[in-house]
């Protein structure tokens, strides 16, 4: 009803829509995991630059990897990282470490720079798992050469998921602690860079490769893969670092652990699990208002419009698939995705299908809210 008034002209009156609108989360927020010279054992502590990362935890140590890793996150274009002290970098004081990021509400990409411990790799694994984060993995400083690299996925060291990448080989970069020297370093730091730089350039449906994907403040690499030997390890889901004359080094792959050619896996490719990922959790943190309300037709419908709405703006973003907005994405929430038992425990189902730019053909996830609450 407008409002009433004695005097003429035009009122607005604001009414409640109902509708909720989705947001999308940061995609590159960088956690590490190392042994520093200084600072607070096990705690997540956010640094945004390296100098304030040397102000926190000291500055380069020779025969430690962490600060050179954030230093090449900063210099390749990241911007916003956690860095957690272990004194050990296996076992229960990783463990530890590791468990310091539950007090964080967000991290994207997990960084442990020269851990290739399986132990280690399997447990940072499963925890990227539980919090929709995608870990950045450094091959060992011995694998040398693609034979060694191959040598070193065959044993069985990393296992077969979509969480996480590998990239190969090290990289060679100025050392101020021996007059500029060149020093080897492991990757992953740049690597965490240079997909926060693309993220934010050309958004997280965009591969972290190619030639847009230099890497910055890097003298060589310490192998220089031909293009034989970069085909062969590609097809084995290894994502090789290329040297080119005028352009310098680049990363020239971008499949997870599970893109091994003799696997069909939907999550073969970096974007296309990180980008699956932005969506599981922006959908997630974007429904918590779903806990308070009747798990029924009417909920399921505000949260059906609302993913659609959210799905529609990614597609005129250019994140997916087909000519129209229908035929890139659909997101389903009715009785069929959610049981009557799942009612019965506060459960509500989303599922969710979109067409990543590669491959073409539908992803689907489900997101499991907590709905029909009557208290906290």
């Amino acid at each position: 009803m407008p409002p009433q008034s004695k005097y003429p002209g035009v009122y607005v009156e604001e009414v409640p829509s109902g509708s909720h609108t989705i947001s999308g989360v940061a995609t590159s927020n960088s956690a590490f995991i190392g042994s520093a010279s200084a600072g607070a054992f096990n705690q997540a502590i956010p640094v945004a630059s390296f100098a304030d990362f040397e102000r926190l935890f000291g500055s380069l140590v020779a025969d430690q990897e962490l600060e050179y890793a954030v230093q090449q996150f900063f210099i390749n274009g990241g911007r916003s990282a956690c860095v957690t002290r272990v004194s050990m970098a296996s076992g229960a004081e990783f463990l530890q470490g590791l468990h310091s990021l539950d007090s964080l509400d967000l991290f994207n990409l997990l960084v442990l720079p020269g851990l290739t411990d399986p132990a280690v790799i399997m447990t940072a694994l499963n925890y990227c798992q539980q919090r929709r984060a995608f870990l950045i993995i450094d091959p060992p400083q011995s694998a040398v050469t693609p034979n060694q690299m191959e040598t070193f996925l065959q044993n069985g060291i990393l296992p077969r998921t979509s969480y996480g990448a590998v990239y190969y080989p090290w990289i060679r970069i100025a050392d101020p602690l021996n007059g500029g020297s060149p020093r080897a370093t492991p990757p992953s730091g740049a690597i965490a860079g240079i997909i926060a730089r693309m993220d934010n350039a050309r958004g997280v449906w965009k591969a972290p490769a190619g030639e847009e994907a230099v890497l910055q403040g890097v003298q060589g690499l310490e192998y220089n893969v031909t293009e034989v030997e970069n085909g062969l390890l590609n097809s084995r889901g290894i994502n090789c670092l290329r040297a080119f004359p005028q352009i310098g080094a680049v990363v020239w792959g971008a499949r997870t652990l599970e893109g091994d050619d003799q696997f069909a896996s939907d999550w073969k490719y970096v974007p296309v699990r990180r980008l699956g990922l932005f969506i599981e959790e922006s959908i997630y943190q974007g429904t918590k208002w779903a806990v308070f309300e009747p798990n029924n037709e009417a909920l399921w419908a505000k949260i059906r419009f609302s993913v659609s709405v959210f799905m529609h703006d990614l597609f005129l973003q250019g994140a997916l698939q087909g000519n129209t907005s229908k035929d890139a994405s659909f997101a389903k929430c009715d009785d069929e995705t959610t049981t009557q038992n799942e009612i019965a425990l506060g459960v509500v189902n989303i599922v969710v299908g979109f067409a990543a730019l590669k491959p073409a053909e539908f992803v689907v996830i489900t997101v499991q809210q907590k709905a029909g609450r009557t208290a906290a």
